[in-house]
């Protein structure tokens, strides 16, 4: 039989690693906090309605990437259908004026010197760039770390091309970029479409992607996704323990050699893989004894996706009249307001009118995001009717002011939910309930962070906290990148197979 391994977590890290594991011949057994698989990729239901915590599309949705092999190796392409919408955001300002970001370029360009002829230079430059990254396909089948010098030549000579565009545009954040432009409604948009500090490249290579449709929107959602992965991991022998927090790693002379759980139960294996959140993995359930000054620089200095606020409404309403947009509907507000001690000047919605399977007929899910701070939200658990009023206060403000863009909507609310970042955190264990892990910037964009820990021997760590940037992409990747370690100790070929 082959060597055991133990993954704590089911997410996306972990199922990879899972699937990975089993078809090389180790036996694998995953032990989730939580009653079902995902992570991050979730799903929950209230009132006959989804609210989708996760997937707006799957970068690799179909060939033409890397990246679609994976998925297809991991089972979450089995069966699926995939939409690719022609609007991935929709911008509208106070005053009435509305830019969309078209996933065509040639339509956005046109649709940008229509609004902005005085932009029409730097209109050009960056959908130039769009077009140079719709021929860019990075490799994702093989850790960095195990590339030979000739396949690191290979790769060289493969991105050479796009180098000068990478760094370009890779300096610049999503504020830098915005304010490039003259004309405001589309410095306001752009400026709104991302993150303020997350670098630029990467938005012209999401649109890039969409423009290629390799970055479709799963029907179902997150947990359809998920659960695909789950069953490829359980048909190929893997094995499953949920509602089992791991909260130590045993380690014998600095060998990892096994889990003990909550319950107070240890669990014994050749390696262990980490899944989980990374503060809790390095500073928890190890005590923070395999650090090096580079490490705890990380979660001392490394910004991180800030948390949200996720607010999920059930509406009695189709929504037919609004256009099928894969990331949302944002708009201005007349005038400001405060959501949990932050003023608020714009709102974004998701209207999921493109996926039926999420509300029952006629009706409609929508699910609007507020970035947060976990320190507002944390003293607030300590009293729960406050942390209930304040979750009740913040639904019942979204519904005021998407009545006012949807007459009407107030009275045909039928379900609210609200998750804090302490949700995220509860759920998951994420740090500071940060959705993404480690924010992809300027300076971190091409960080290739270690998979193993100083002075830790049979240990590896996969998922967002060992990629910057985060996403289901980063989970996939890394999950397959640990065993390919394992198989290089092994001695042996890896292996990865199509069902």
């Amino acid at each position: 039989m082959g060597k055991s391994v133990i993954i704590i977590g089911a997410g996306m890290g972990g199922l990879s690693a899972g699937c990975y594991g089993q078809m090389n011949g180790y036996r694998t057994k995953i032990f989730e906090m939580h009653d079902k698989p995902g992570g991050l990729c979730t799903a929950w239901q209230r009132k006959g309605y989804t609210i989708d915590g996760c997937l707006h599309w799957l970068v690799g949705s179909a060939p033409g990437t890397g990246l679609y092999t994976l998925w297809k190796e991991l089972g979450a392409l089995e069966g699926q259908q995939i939409i690719d919408m022609e609007q991935f955001y929709r911008f509208e300002d106070a005053g009435g004026k509305a830019f969309t970001f078209y996933t065509d370029i040639d339509r956005l360009q046109a649709h940008m010197r229509e609004i902005a002829p005085e932009d029409a230079r730097f209109i050009a430059q960056c959908c130039g760039a769009m077009r140079r990254f719709t021929r860019l396909d990075m490799p994702v089948d093989k850790a960095p770390e195990l590339y030979s010098p000739f396949e690191g030549l290979k790769l060289l000579v493969k991105i050479f091309p796009h180098l000068g565009a990478m760094r370009r545009w890779g300096r610049l954040t999503m504020t830098d970029f915005a304010r490039r432009f003259k004309n405001p409604l589309l410095r306001d948009a752009w400026e709104q479409v991302w993150l303020p500090e997350f670098s630029s490249v990467f938005m012209l290579m999401t649109i890039a992607m969409m423009h290629r449709k390799i970055s479709g929107y799963v029907l179902g959602g997150s947990m359809k996704l998920s659960r695909a992965i789950e069953k490829r991991y359980i048909d190929l022998g893997g094995e499953i323990k949920y509602k089992s927090r791991v909260s130590k790693i045993l380690v014998e002379n600095d060998r990892a050699v096994g889990v003990r759980l909550a319950d107070g139960s240890e669990h014994r294996a050749d390696y262990v893989i980490s899944a989980a959140d990374g503060y809790a993995t390095i500073f928890e359930m190890l005590e923070g004894k395999y650090v090096n000054d580079k490490i705890r620089g990380y979660y001392d200095k490394m910004p991180i996706f800030q948390p949200l606020i996720y607010i999920g409404l059930g509406v009695n309403r189709s929504f037919d009249d609004m256009p099928k947009i894969i990331s949302g509907l944002v708009f201005e507000l007349d005038k400001p307001v405060m959501i949990a001690g932050e003023e608020r000047k714009w709102l974004n919605v998701r209207i999921h009118n493109f996926d039926p399977s999420l509300a029952p007929a006629g009706k409609t899910v929508l699910t609007v995001m507020f970035l947060s701070s976990y320190n507002y939200w944390e003293p607030l658990r300590q009293n729960m009717a406050h942390y209930k009023e304040e979750k009740e206060k913040i639904a019942d403000t979204v519904i005021a002011l998407l009545d006012k863009r949807f007459p009407g909507l107030a009275a045909q609310v039928e379900m609210k939910d609200v998750a804090t970042p302490i949700t995220f955190h509860r759920y998951t264990g994420n740090w500071q309930g940060s959705f993404e892990g480690w924010l992809m910037t300027p300076e971190n964009m091409t960080m290739n962070m270690n998979k193993t820990l100083p002075g830790l021997d049979c240990f590896y760590m996969v998922g967002q906290w060992v990629q910057p940037g985060g996403g289901l992409p980063s989970g996939a990747m890394t999950g397959r990148y640990a065993i390919q370690f394992l198989c290089k100790r092994d001695k042996k070929p890896f292996v990865a197979k199509v069902p």
